[in-house]
């Protein structure tokens, strides 16, 4: 019995000393990056001053238990991030202190130790070697499924003064949205969307498809929107050797040639289930140059990237963007191979305030996860030949009607309180009478349309101008809503010169019979004067915006166009297009131009300046992506060449038409991206015109009176300068980026770009339409043996959205009496981009 009780006395004794051994303090939290809110792993924590710390988890996380505080400071010391030091209450038992670290600008040749071999140079040495098997994109074939989540958020927000404003109180319900979690940063969440989709991939031949099963968006219903959300347009790939960032190509930190534009260190090695992980951050070389600032985590038996997060540096030449994060997560498949698992994208835009010196702050989060992983399996491969999907992306019918239920099931994370309240909210602003007149305004300003229910009125800047023939011109365009009819659009306008007191006008309708892929109808009748514009972004002559950007000395050229044309597009899934076109026009030119008068009708009656004709146009352009309005749409272009093939006849004896000719035409474009070099613009083409035809049925080459730049056009030519039967030319813009601007340390903090063009036709006229169109009174030119040649360069993202071009006129040689105006010319324009 007494045993017993000595055991027990032990145990007790024991008991009183371990308790007196127990933590009597606490301290925990987590370590995050402040811009994309990701964890960071085995982060080193220290009590300042003390020999007392760790390191968090692979959550991110720590916990000290402690007899006692060594330091009223915990700091954290991560490369690549600044130093953070928080306060620590050295009485609570408890507490919680979270770290969320900013990304330092700092060179990681401030870290740097002398050493005869570079050890992060023969990993990442390794890394590239190994790209070729650890990239996703190897395959020969793979699916997933794939979760997109994207959300626009305002930020800085001052949910005081705006339930104050007069403008914002109306909406005083939506700053009950706003998260003011965070004390300092408060934000309103504005605009969500998520998508669910299976993507399939084949490499040989490559083909990508992508079957957007479920899709919903907070205030936008737009099918090219939804399709642009989903994961096909958004994809990027550590792997490559240029990383796409908005409409910029930034270098890979694993670039086959890493070493040129950036600093590596190792910085950690961790062990996670067993297997061993190196970290390795890397830092710009040089300051300016679209590079990255970062960290990889490689998994050292394959070479393979395991994490990766790259942050945009504050003087990367990117313009209303100050901060950009991309985050990458890959997981292991049972295979061994790695494949993607998650990415992020964290963006905080500015724009423009009223107030002086004031902007408005946003940040962009899109999140996306890979599930449901399939690699080489015929089951991918079968998709391509299903004819049930014909394009490269395919929004189901019930993919944005999906009930919430479904949502619940299918998305990786539950939305968070704010997110939830997103599409409400959104509804809710909709309907508001108020709310609706604010976007009508901004859209009135923007675009130029006011509606009026089933009809808008617009654009406003064609209504009035000012040329010397018509002298003081008023005009009003009136076209249909989707409140008339969803697929028939009807457009019209009547102007007045109030010199040469003449109506003039149009009117045309256009059917639309399918819109994926697009079929339609369109007929029109037009009355008007020939305003010189051609393409779709050109300033033509008949706008308020030209008054003042005329060349001086250059009269005015004019003919009046009696047109009626009718067409038929079709348009296949393959980007095969063909349009056939009926038109009939009479044309009336006024002097300097030969007139009617040197044109006296035919012996039949017919009249020559009058054409009835019909023209087939082909059009081949793989993968063009649109961006769909109500009725027109407008290219986003092609990551592939645009070909694009005209034939067409003049038929005599129709509608009193006197023209008998054929005509070819040929034109081949393309957008190439050449990084680290900007990118490339061509468009090369050609044409021929069999027949004797007046001037006005002839090639004359576009040129621009304008100080105001054209793309498209010759800017040191005039119009009706040259005229052709027969030509061939091409059309170069190179966007360089910083260029030169780059090394010069006043300029380079301008964000100022650089570019080069040129453009050039060569071409002729038969001695028949020499014949008939030259010495009529008006001094036309030919291009035979002296092709026309004209190069330029400039500066643009001036003040972020003005573009200078300086153009040279290299040939035709220089006449004796030929002003210095006609060689050289300085012309502005404007380009808003990233």
């Amino acid at each position: 019995m007494f045993g017993w009780k000595r055991i027990i006395a032990i145990i007790i004794g024991v008991s009183v000393w371990c308790s007196e051994l127990k933590a009597q303090y606490k301290v925990s939290g987590v370590v995050k990056d402040a811009h994309s809110q990701e964890i960071i792993p085995f982060a080193p924590l220290q009590f300042e001053h003390t020999q007392t710390g760790m390191v968090t988890n692979t959550e991110g996380k720590y916990m000290f238990e402690l007899n006692v505080i060594p330091s009223d400071t915990l700091l954290v010391r991560v490369m690549g991030y600044t130093i953070l030091r928080m306060p620590v209450n050295r009485q609570l038992k408890e507490q919680v202190i979270n770290f969320e670290l900013t990304r330092s600008d700092l060179s990681l040749k401030t870290y740097e130790v002398k050493a005869n071999v570079n050890f992060a140079l023969i990993l990442l040495k390794q890394i590239v070697k190994h790209k070729p098997e650890n990239n996703y994109n190897r395959l020969d074939n793979y699916k997933y499924e794939v979760y997109n989540k994207l959300e626009l958020d305002m930020k800085s927000l001052n949910k005081e003064k705006l339930s104050r404003n007069r403008f914002t109180k109306p909406f005083a319900f939506i700053l009950n949205n706003i998260d003011s979690t965070s004390e300092d940063k408060p934000f309103l969440p504005i605009f969500l969307t998520e998508s669910l989709s299976d993507y399939y991939f084949q490499s040989s031949p490559h083909k990508t498809k992508e079957i957007i099963k479920a899709a919903r968006t907070s205030g936008i219903d737009n099918e090219s929107v939804t399709k642009f959300l989903g994961g096909m347009y958004q994809n990027i790939n550590i792997y490559d050797n240029f990383i796409p960032v908005f409409d910029k190509q930034f270098v890979s930190p694993i670039h086959h040639n890493g070493a040129f534009y950036y600093d590596y260190k190792i910085a950690d090695t961790q062990y996670v289930s067993g297997q061993r992980y190196i970290k390795l951050n890397f830092t710009p070389k040089r300051k300016g140059e679209n590079t990255f600032i970062g960290d990889l985590w490689v998994h050292d038996t394959t070479y393979a990237v395991q994490k990766t997060t790259l942050s945009v540096p504050k003087d990367a030449n990117l313009n209303f963007v100050r901060r950009v994060s991309v985050i990458q997560e890959f997981r292991q498949m049972p295979d061994s191979s790695w494949f993607l698992y998650k990415d992020k994208f964290i963006a905080d835009f500015w724009a423009p305030s009223p107030k002086p010196g004031k902007t408005f702050e946003f940040i962009g989060r899109k999140t996306t996860t890979y599930d449901n992983v399939v690699t080489s399996d015929t089951s991918v491969t079968n998709i391509f030949s299903n004819k049930r999907y014909p394009e490269s992306v395919v929004v189901l019918d019930s993919a944005r009607v999906r009930k919430e239920s479904f949502w619940q099931d299918n998305r990786p994370d539950s939305l968070s309180k704010n997110e939830m309240n997103i599409y409400k909210m959104v509804d809710t602003l909709q309907r508001m009478p108020l709310f609706q007149k604010y976007s009508n305004t901004i859209k009135f300003l923007a675009t130029g349309y006011k509606p009026f229910g089933p009809i808008e009125w617009g654009p406003y800047y064609y209504l009035f101008s000012k040329n010397r023939l018509e002298g003081f011109r008023l005009r009003l365009d009136l076209g249909t809503t989707q409140k008339f009819n969803k697929d028939l659009y009807l457009y019209g306008y009547l102007a007045y010169g109030f010199d040469d007191k003449v109506f003039k006008g149009k009117i045309s309708g256009l059917w639309l019979l399918k819109r994926h892929p697009r079929m339609y109808i369109y007929g029109a009748y037009t009355k008007d004067l020939d305003n010189g514009s051609h393409y779709y972004d050109e300033v033509g002559t008949d706008n308020i915006f030209t008054l003042a950007i005329r060349k001086g000395g250059i009269p005015q050229k004019f003919l009046m166009i009696q047109e009626q044309r009718l067409e038929f597009f079709k348009e296949y899934y393959s980007g095969f297009s063909h349009q056939l076109s009926l038109i009939h026009k009479q044309v009336r030119p006024y002097e300097p131009l030969p007139t009617a008068a040197f044109y006296p009708k035919l012996v039949n009656g017919r009249d020559p300046l009058t054409n009835t004709e019909v023209e087939l146009k082909l059009r081949y352009a793989f993968h063009e992506q649109f961006l769909e309005g109500s009725y027109y749409r407008i290219s986003l272009g092609s990551k592939y060449p645009i070909t694009e093939l005209k034939l067409a006849v003049g038929i005599p004896g129709i509608g009193n038409s006197g023209q008998d000719y054929q005509r070819v035409t040929l034109s081949v474009s393309d957008n190439v991206k050449l990084p680290p070099f900007g990118s490339l613009y061509y468009n090369v083409f050609g044409g021929k015109i069999f027949g004797t035809v007046p001037y006005t049925s002839l090639e004359v080459h576009p040129g621009n009176e304008m100080y105001y730049y054209n793309k498209y056009a010759f800017n040191m030519m005039n119009r009706f300068e040259f005229i052709s039967d027969q030509y061939a030319g091409f059309n170069v813009e190179h966007t360089i980026g910083n260029g030169i601007f780059g090394y010069i340390p006043l300029i380079k903090k301008l964000k100022w770009r650089q570019f080069w063009t040129a453009k050039g036709v060569i071409g002729s006229l038969s001695d028949a339409n020499k014949q008939l169109n030259l010495n009529k009174g008006y001094t036309f030119k030919t291009l035979e043996g002296d092709p026309y040649l004209e190069v330029g360069t400039g500066i643009e993202n001036i003040f972020k959205f003005l573009r200078v071009d300086f153009v040279w006129r290299v040939t035709p040689g220089q006449l004796p009496d030929e002003p210095a105006s006609k060689r050289f010319g300085v012309f502005g324009s404007f380009k808003l981009q990233f």
